[in-house]
């Protein structure tokens, strides 16, 4: 037998000791759900809740929706999500240029100042 066995072994034994008698039991009755008499209650009191009339309040204002948008409508949507994206492209390349400028302009005045320093004294 391996060391590890053991040790598994023990917490398997030591995980077991921590579950009640009916821990399986309560894991398969959740694990199917309410029986269909459960089901039913509460269909039963859902429908309760309803004012009458309003599966057909539902189907008519389902019906009153615009319909498919037009050729128009999807062109301008994306024209208008084109120009976001290219909006959001060129604002990040040029912030992202400007620093890039930034860090190589200090790099040049570092460069420029060790080369004063160190030319010779006339």
């Amino acid at each position: 037998m391996k060391p590890e066995d053991h040790a598994w072994k023990a917490l398997r034994d030591h995980a077991g000791a921590q579950l009640r008698s009916d821990f399986a039991a309560r894991v398969v009755r959740a694990a199917q759900g309410p029986s269909e008499a459960s089901w039913h209650a509460l269909r039963r009191r859902g429908a309760a809740q309803l004012r009458p009339g309003f599966a057909d309040r539902v189907l008519r204002a389902a019906r009153n929706l615009p319909g498919m948008p037009s050729f128009l409508d999807q062109f301008a949507f994306s024209a208008g999500t084109a120009i976001v994206c290219i909006a959001a492209t060129l604002f990040l390349h040029s912030r992202s240029e400007a620093r890039e400028n930034e860090k190589n302009l200090a790099r040049w005045q570092q460069i420029a100042l060790e080369a004063h320093q160190n030319e010779p004294r006339l």
